[in-house]
């Protein structure tokens, strides 16, 4: 049972506790915070609240490790948050490099079957220009516009809502 759960059951504030052991309140509110207490001061408040000393610092280790564990998982998540951005941001170079290979694949077939049918009318130059532009497009939104509206502005973005690292 931790500290503070002793205090409370016995309806002490940590002032009241802090008067009993011999210890200052703020010492009393690091200790229930999570930081590291002295023995000495582990076994004055385990000789006021009557209890074997190891079981205060059993306590402190649980909590210990249970913070290490929230801390571990959330860097588990904000990696595998930036593992989802990299690999929709690899995603979409991929389907840009295969539209950027149809169109040069595509328009050379276009080239080749206007040349070889009709050489006095250059129909292919307007479907080139066409799709063209929006192969232009394309490269902005992938190379110009994405270093600013990324998958890691998007969660920066939603961190700043939310107050707090995701």
């Amino acid at each position: 049972m931790s500290i503070q759960k002793m205090r409370l059951k016995r309806g002490w504030s940590q002032q009241q506790l802090a008067d009993a052991c011999g210890l200052s309140a703020r010492t009393i509110q690091r200790i229930e915070s999570g930081h590291a207490a002295s023995v000495e001061s582990l076994k004055s408040i385990a000789a006021v609240f009557e209890v074997h000393f190891l079981t205060l610092t059993e306590t402190a280790m649980q909590y210990e490790t249970t913070k290490d564990q929230t801390a571990k998982n959330e860097t588990t998540n904000a990696q595998t948050a930036q593992e989802r951005i990299a690999f929709k941001q690899a995603q979409r170079l991929r389907g840009y490099y295969l539209h950027l290979l149809l169109y040069l694949v595509i328009n050379a077939g276009c080239i080749a079957i206007n040349l070889i049918t009709n050489p006095h009318q250059l129909w292919f130059v307007g479907l080139s220009l066409f799709w063209g532009l929006g192969l232009l497009v394309h490269t902005l939104t992938i190379f110009v516009f994405d270093k600013y509206f990324t998958g890691e502005w998007e969660l920066a973005q939603v961190e700043k809502h939310l107050g707090r690292q995701l």
